[in-house]
């Protein structure tokens, strides 16, 4: 999966992904991609769509 990397600044893949759930004001948890890029090695962060 792709996300967007801040300081490459350009869509790059998510290497070591991790699903996780993001805590919401409203009480909802949204499902979350949290992973590395592949190039920089930074944390990329991807919201994915809730069920």
């Amino acid at each position: 999966m792709e996300g967007y990397c801040v300081k490459c600044k350009a869509r790059r893949n998510i290497v070591e992904g991790q699903n996780v759930e993001m805590k919401a004001k409203g009480g909802k948890k949204r499902p979350a991609l949290k992973g590395v890029c592949e190039v920089c090695r930074t944390v990329i962060f991807r919201i994915l769509p809730s069920k």
